[in-house]
């Protein structure tokens, strides 16, 4: 089970984006990558008629940053935290270390 899943709140612990907070686009588990929303903003210049703009111009994008770079943020007092992974009955849930609540499941997911 991964523990930052598609569409968490997480905020950027390490980095030059350090202290900005956004939902999780995307999630590359084999490289250890994540796309977090307005975090590591990347501009590509387009000619008109490539595949992204049919009109050309300047186009933003947000780039991977490392996993290990982001906490998932506890919505109980708006920090991050660190998740771990417990059985409770027949099923695994993510729980916040700190505090020992489930992680609320992402919206869009």
């Amino acid at each position: 089970m991964q523990k930052i899943r598609r569409g968490d709140l997480v905020e950027v612990v390490a980095g030059a984006d350090r202290g900005k907070q956004g939902r999780v686009l995307a999630v590359d588990a084999e490289s250890g990558r994540v796309r977090v929303e307005k975090v590591r903003v990347q501009k590509r210049h387009l000619k008109p008629g490539r595949a992204g703009a049919q009109q050309g111009g300047i186009v933003e994008d947000e780039g991977f940053i490392a996993l290990s770079n982001v906490m998932i943020v506890n919505p109980a007092d708006n920090k991050p935290s660190r998740v771990r992974v417990e059985e409770r009955g027949d099923e695994r849930v993510r729980v916040f270390s700190r505090g020992g609540e489930s992680v609320p499941e992402p919206a869009g997911n």
